[in-house]
Formats: C-alpha cells, sequence, structure tokens
C-alpha cells in the first residue's frame, strides 16, 4: 500500500517557518522525519493512529537536528540578473537586456534575457528546458540505434526523485536540470535510460549494455552522488 498524502503544514525552526509534507504509511510503525534536500521541505509520515498534531509536536521537539539539517542544504539560486547558473557544467551569467527583443540566447559565457523584468525567471527556464531537450533528443536516437532499439516520446519534466526514466513502451523522461550538470553526466543519464529499452531492470545484461554506450560510467554515477541535489538550488 503506498503513502497518503495529509497535505502540508508549516513547522517553526528558530525563526524560519519551514513547510512539512505530512504523509500516512499504513505499514509504518513509527513516525519518521526527514528532509528533502532537493526541495527544502521535511517530509512528516506518520503510521496509522497517530493524528497529525501529534506527528507536528513529535517535529517540533527535533530542533537541534532540524537547525543541523537545514543548515546543510544549499543556498537557493534564484534566476535573476547577475546570477551565475552552470549550462552543461559551465557557469553563465544571467544578463538583463530589456530592450535587445531577441528572447533567450547565450553568448560569450552569459544568459542573455530580453523583455520585462517580472518574465525574467520563467523565461530562464523555459530556455533550459528547450537545451535540456535538444542535448537529450540529439543523445537518445543515436544510442538508441546502438541497441537496435526506437525510443518513443521524450518528456522533459522537473522531477526531485529521478533523473530519467523509460516505460515499457519505450517513453523516455528527463529532468531538465541534467542541462545544468556537466555534459558527461548528461549523456550517461540518458545512456541509462536507452539501456531500458533492452533491458527493464538493473541486472549485470542491463550494466553490459549500458558499457556498451558509454566510456565512463563510474565518474558521472559518482558526480551525481556527491552533486545531483545541488542542482535542485537553481530557480
Amino acid at each position: 500500500m503506498s503513502l497518503q498524502s495529509l497535505g502540508t503544514q508549516m513547522l517553526r525552526v528558530d525563526a524560519r517557518e519551514v513547510p512539512v509534507e505530512l504523509a500516512l504509511h499504513p505499514r509504518a510503525r513509527r513516525i519518521t522525519l526527514r528532509v528533502d534536500k532537493a526541495r527544502g521541505t521535511l517530509r512528516l509520515t506518520l503510521p496509522p493512529g497517530v493524528s497529525e498534531s501529534e506527528g507536528l509536536r513529535f517535529a517540533g521537539r527535533q530542533q537541534a537536528w532540524l537547525r543541523r539539517r537545514l543548515s546543510e542544504l544549499p543556498q537557493a539560486v534564484p534566476f535573476a540578473d547577475g546570477a551565475q547558473v552552470p549550462v552543461l557544467g559551465e557557469l553563465h551569467t544571467i544578463r538583463h537586456l530589456p530592450d535587445a527583443r531577441r528572447g533567450v540566447w547565450r553568448s560569450a559565457g552569459e544568459i542573455r534575457v530580453s523583455g520585462e523584468a517580472a518574465h525574467l525567471p520563467r523565461r530562464v527556464r523555459d530556455h533550459l528546458k528547450r537545451e535540456a531537450r535538444r542535448e537529450i533528443a540529439a543523445r537518445a536516437a543515436p544510442l538508441a540505434g546502438q541497441v537496435g532499439r526506437r525510443h518513443g516520446r521524450i518528456t522533459i519534466r522537473d522531477t526531485a526523485s529521478r533523473w530519467g526514466s523509460c516505460s515499457a513502451r519505450g517513453d523516455l523522461s528527463f529532468s531538465w536540470r541534467l542541462i545544468l550538470a556537466p555534459e558527461r553526466v548528461l549523456q550517461y543519464v540518458v545512456a541509462h535510460e536507452v539501456a531500458h529499452l533492452r533491458e527493464m531492470n538493473h541486472s549485470p545484461r542491463f550494466w553490459a549494455v549500458v558499457d556498451q554506450l558509454i566510456d565512463d560510467v563510474e565518474t558521472p554515477k559518482a558526480w551525481l552522488r556527491r552533486h545531483g541535489a545541488s542542482l535542485m538550488r537553481y530557480g
């Protein structure tokens, strides 16, 4: 049986109000509290018979632990004029050029954005999504050809729990935030999901297919373990 969402409450940690996502797990035996590093929120899971108020009191008693864990979260980087954002691992500075009338484009280490300042965050985000789709699509088709398969639809999402997925029908889904990672990391994730077109598992046969598609598997895997959560702080 799956988690049942109970909505979101706010919890005070020192002078800070932190969102807490509450969920009921029918097989849980105790209250669990964890920090979602990707979104900067808390997840409070309750077993049957424990009320939301009791769960929130439990969370409120964990001030020292929460203070320490929240302090470890990477600092958010809003999409704003002057902010530095990586594109395929290379830092670019967002530059607002309100009168340029060219949309969004990259040049000389900058992401240049025309139009009104109020639209800048959305325009940067949309631009990065388009770049992610372009880079991923350009890699997926030839890799699928190498394993004798054809992929289905490619979907670009903003997922917090996984970088990519492959459905039983061969449809591929990826996080747009891969465009922020180094090129070899994006290439690895695309190869990983394309390999599922042959092997819908993580067996030795699956990893043998991945090894056919990409020379270095361990380096990008290690990068994602160490730095993947930091990509969630942008925008």
